[in-house]
């Protein structure tokens, strides 16, 4: 898209007099466009960030640039096109904060998201690392986001969410040299896939995709590339592994647990749903170390000897190996 065109939406979606300045924020995975913060003037709001796909066929830092993974990006901005246009006019933003979709603009294979800046609407931190606030925050979020879509289809979504799923994941199970671990591959994806409750994973929960606010008590999340259906311990182990180590994850793994279905029930509850807090998490909770199996999976085969690999990780998959065996 020419630039010009691309700042006519922009004015023409925002009501604004004119843009007064641009910043880029970051660049996309592979070299597949950027993300900017543009300042405005006349608008309801002083900025907004726009995310530019401008799909190419950069070097892939660990080597995977084959066209599948370029397929692959082509459809997830495609698909968070999507989950950001279907989110316009629904007032759900107070179960689990997400960026209100200003606008959104295709081109055949270039994308344009203008978002709302969510550092000007209070959540301009970004976190590293995390204290118990801060954590349960985020998980206080997962738990919203579980709650307030479960059971949906996920229709123009995927079918599977989660970057790593297998079926989308076929050239680094190829490459896993841990040969039980190939052959447990499709048993532990069938086990969360026939869990009795389904929602949507945001499918890329880590840390880096959270923005808290001033006191870190709450959050918001973006990047919906992943979204898709599944169990929602995917996404829980995904965000533990993103920020704590080995002997941290395995100590406060049952704190983590219990403080998400305290939470998810009381949103259920809150929300008037047929499924109890009790329901899910007799469901659920035995699939949290199958979770953290499966991307153990796609982990060890798509970089080996990567500091997620952790002894725990390697404890917990084995033991979720064992037990898919005697069933």
């Amino acid at each position: 898209m020419e630039l010009e065109k691309i700042n006519r939406f922009i004015l023409e979606r925002t009501n604004a007099e004119k843009i007064t300045g641009r910043i880029e924020v970051q660049r996309l995975w592979g070299g597949y466009g950027a993300i900017q913060k543009i300042s405005l003037k006349g608008a309801d709001f002083p900025s907004v960030v726009v995310k530019y796909v401008q799909p190419g066929r950069g070097s892939h830092p660990r080597g995977w640039n084959t066209d599948l993974s370029h397929q692959r990006k082509l459809k997830s901005y495609q698909i968070e096109t999507t989950w950001y246009a279907s989110q316009k006019n629904k007032d759900g933003n107070n179960f689990a904060r997400i960026p209100r979709c200003i606008g959104t603009q295709k081109e055949e294979d270039e994308i344009l998201l203008v978002l709302e800046d969510l550092d000007a609407s209070g959540f301009a931190g970004r976190r590293q690392s995390v204290n118990q606030t801060e954590w349960r925050a985020c998980v206080r979020w997962l738990a919203a986001f579980h709650a307030q879509n479960l059971n949906l289809k996920p229709e123009g979504l995927w079918a599977s969410g989660t970057y790593w799923h297998l079926e989308t994941r076929p050239d680094e199970l190829e490459c896993l040299e841990d040969q039980a671990l190939k052959n447990s591959a499709a048993a532990i994806d069938r086990t969360l896939k026939d869990c009795f409750f389904q929602t949507l994973v945001h499918g890329d929960a880590k840390l880096a995709n959270f923005c808290f606010s001033l006191d870190g008590s709450e959050v918001a999340a973006v990047d919906f590339q992943y979204i898709g259906g599944g169990c929602g311990m995917k996404d829980l182990a995904y965000f533990v592994g993103s920020c704590f180590r080995d002997d941290e994850s395995e100590r406060m793994e049952s704190t983590l647990l219990d403080f998400y279905f305290r939470e998810i029930g009381g949103i259920l509850a809150d929300m008037g749903s047929d499924v109890s807090g009790d329901q899910l998490e007799t469901d659920w909770r035995p699939l949290y170390r199958v979770a953290w199996a499966d991307f153990h999976r796609f982990m060890k085969g798509w970089s080996p000897g990567h500091w997620k690999l952790s002894d725990y990780s390697e404890r917990v998959t084995c033991e979720v190996m064992e037990g898919l065996q005697r069933e």
